[in-house]
This record gives C-alpha cells, sequence and structure tokens, in this order.
C-alpha cells in the first residue's frame, strides 16, 4: 500500500492569473487567456496569438541582479514555488534532508538560448554570457528552488514534453508514498512564447492559425485546428500524511494514484488505439474507490485532432457506459497549452474542483464535434459534487501520465 500522500500547499503564475486565487477566479468565470502576441512582431507569422502571462515582475522574487541571470521559465517557477511553500507552512516543519524538488520543464531556456545566439552570431564568441549555460540549463528551476528552500533531498527534474508537470507531481508521490521523502516541492515551467519556438511548433502543424482569441484553442469542438502556446508555471507541496496531520497543515486533497506509460508509436502524434493512454488511467485508477457520476476529469484537450478523438476514445475504453456520467473540461481553452506547467496547473484545476465542488467549463466549445459525445462542460462552469478528480497528460514522444486525486477521508 505504501504511505499516505497530500497536498498542502499550491502555487501558480498562468495566463488567467499570477496566483491560485486569481487562477481560481479564471477557471471559475471561463477566463479567456489567449491574445495577440505581445512577445515579438508577428508579422510574416502564420501564427498571430497566444496565452501569455500578463503583468509579471520577477520582483516578487528575485532582486534585479539576480533575475538578469534568470531564465524567465525559472523565474516562474520560483514564484509559484514560493506561493506554495508559503501557502503549506512546510518550511521549518520538515527535515531539509527529507525535503525533495521535482520540478520540470518540456523546454527549458529557450529564450535564453536565442537571446545568447543572436548575441553569437552578431558579435561573436566572447558576446557570449558567462551565465548562459547555468541560466537555460532545463534542470536549472529544480535546483534554484532546492537553494532557496534548503531542500536536500532529491532535487529532480522531470521532462516528458506535455506530460511533464502530471509526470513530476507523480514521481513526488511516488518518492514520498514510498519513504524516500517526507515532503517534495512538484511542478513545472514553461516560456517559451518567442519567434523560435512558435515556428517550430507551426512547421510541424501542431499550432492553430486562428487570429481571433475567441476561436483559436478549441478543445472538442469541430472547428478544432491546433492548441494555443500558453506558459506560467505551477507548483504544488506534497507531504506523508500523517506528517501533515501531525503539524497541524492545511490539507487540500489526497493524491490516491499515478500512471505512466508510453505509446512508443510516434515522435509526435498519439497512437490512434489509445491502448496506452487507456494503461495510464487505469493504472492510476487501481485500487481507487469511485463514482463516476461525481468523478471530473481534466482532459488534456489540446485542441487538435487527434488528441481528442484520442483521449475520447480512452475515456470510452476505461469507464464503459460510466464514461458518459463524468464531468470533463480541458482548462487548456482557457491558459491554451502550458506545455511543461499543463499537467501541475490542470492538477490544481482538480484541486478547485474537489474543494469547491465546482467543475471548470471548456469555452469557445459552441460547435461540438459529433464525434465526441461525452459531458465536456460547455462554457460554463458546474457547480456539482465531486468527490474524485482524475488528470490526464499526453506529450510529444509518446509519454502518458495520469494523476488522481481525491477528497480526504
Amino acid at each position: 500500500m505504501g504511505r499516505r500522500v497530500v497536498i498542502t500547499g499550491i502555487g501558480a503564475i498562468t495566463p488567467i492569473g499570477n496566483d491560485v486565487p486569481s487562477y481560481f477566479e479564471g477557471l471559475r468565470e471561463g477566463r479567456n487567456g489567449v491574445a495577440p502576441i505581445t512577445r515579438f512582431d508577428t508579422e510574416g507569422s502564420k501564427c498571430k496569438v497566444a496565452a501569455e502571462v500578463k503583468d509579471f515582475s520577477p520582483s516578487r522574487c528575485f532582486n534585479k541582479l539576480t533575475a538578469a541571470k534568470t531564465d524567465l521559465y525559472v523565474q516562474y517557477a520560483v514564484c509559484a514555488a514560493d506561493e506554495a511553500v508559503e501557502d503549506s507552512g512546510i518550511l521549518g516543519n520538515v527535515d531539509e534532508d527529507e525535503l525533495g524538488v521535482y520540478v520540470g520543464s518540456g523546454v527549458g531556456g529557450i529564450n535564453t538560448i536565442c537571446e545568447e545566439n543572436e548575441k553569437l552570431v552578431a558579435s561573436g564568441e566572447r558576446a557570449v554570457s558567462p551565465h548562459f549555460v547555468p541560466k537555460m540549463i532545463i534542470n536549472i528551476a529544480s535546483g534554484q528552488i532546492a537553494i532557496k528552500y534548503h531542500a536536500h533531498g532529491a532535487a529532480m527534474n522531470i521532462s516528458t514534453a506535455c506530460a511533464t508537470g502530471t509526470s513530476a507531481v507523480g514521481e513526488a508521490y511516488r518518492a514520498i508514498k514510498d519513504g524516500y521523502l517526507t515532503a517534495a516541492i512538484a511542478g513545472g515551467s514553461e516560456a517559451s512564447v518567442n519567434k523560435l519556438a512558435i515556428a517550430g511548433f507551426i512547421n510541424c502543424m501542431a499550432l492553430s492559425q486562428s487570429e481571433d482569441p475567441n476561436a483559436a484553442s478549441l478543445p472538442f469542438d469541430s472547428r478544432r485546428a491546433g492548441f494555443v502556446l500558453g506558459e506560467g508555471a505551477a507548483v504544488m507541496i506534497l507531504e506523508e500524511y500523517e506528517h501533515a496531520k501531525a503539524r497541524g497543515a492545511k490539507i487540500y486533497t489526497e493524491v490516491l494514484g499515478y500512471g505512466a506509460t508510453c505509446d512508443a508509436h510516434h515522435v509526435t502524434a498519439p497512437d490512434p488505439s489509445a491502448k496506452q493512454t487507456v494503461r495510464a488511467i487505469k493504472l492510476a485508477l487501481d485500487g481507487v474507490e469511485y463514482d463516476a457520476a461525481t468523478t471530473y476529469v481534466n482532459a488534456h484537450g489540446t485542441g487538435t485532432k487527434l488528441n481528442d478523438k484520442t483521449e475520447t476514445l480512452a475515456f470510452h475504453e476505461v469507464f464503459g457506459d460510466d464514461a458518459k456520467k463524468l464531468h470533463i473540461s480541458s482548462t487548456k481553452s482557457m491558459t491554451g497549452h502550458m506545455l511543461g506547467a499543463a499537467g501541475t496547473a490542470e492538477a490544481i484545476a482538480c484541486v478547485l474542483a474537489l474543494t469547491e465542488d465546482t467543475v471548470p467549463p471548456t469555452i469557445n466549445l459552441d460547435s461540438p464535434d459529433p464525434e465526441l459525445d461525452l459531458d465536456y462542460t460547455p462554457n460554463k462552469a458546474v457547480h456539482t459534487k465531486i468527490d474524485t478528480a482524475i488528470s490526464t497528460s499526453l506529450g510529444f514522444g509518446g509519454h502518458n501520465a495520469c494523476l488522481v486525486l481525491g477528497k480526504v477521508r
């Protein structure tokens, strides 16, 4: 069985809010975080919109000198971790050797790579910053957080593309469940709204080319034609249940299960049979008692033709006739696809569902695809009893990950 694991702190920086209260408000309201790109001139680009983080200042977590040496994805990660750590009250209440960090990224410091490459091309080798490597490497968010909080347990970077945030929380859960750690800071971060990333995603035919922010990120809609690039960070504090209870911690939810598989099928496309997605969900649900009528599923729901169809098939395969009782939504309709941060941000949406009995909507779902026949919570949040929440994430490379959360009993 292993030890019980609970969530005692949460933090988020997203396209619809730069802290958890704002994020929750955005989810309840169905706020659209998609807007015209401001980070670069989109003249000549097929992509005109993205879900950028708005009004973010690194000064909330960094002084000017440190911020200049830190990539934006690390700034997002550290600020989200700050909120989660403060929310949890974990510092000073756990042995530093028993506190780990599992914070990943799908892409890492791509803004820094772009900036320093421009310097190299324009002015030669000596123009490249000595901070280039520690600023851009994909493990450095985890490292920076460990340094800040003196977390001497394992400090890991998990990178499973679009499944990163779910994998990070899931692997932290396993470490605590199996007795390797007492608590962990876990999540994901991404900041890749730039010319290079946009061009790459456009050329592999993954992004929506709609110029209308209200008709771009369209999970489960018949008009869907690609995802919208998002960014941000989300972090959770996971803690062994008896430890959390003994210190009087606020407990949001319990982590009931985690499953991870790989399609081993294609570098970008999901296996249309959904076989390994089904297996990941079943692994996460193993031993979990649930009622489909009181279960919320935060679907990966990217708004691509193949993903939404494959994921719907998986839900039918796992739940059978009960699939139509599930409350399903894709919060990517509001946040865009936050890549490495998506899974944790969506797990936090599951926390909202469980703590407030609120199912966030899939916004802009105005033209349902008749092939996709489940309840995707179109356009408005639904208040209903929720006892179990499932979050699914599917990444390039065939990575599948699934978390199951529940109310603490």
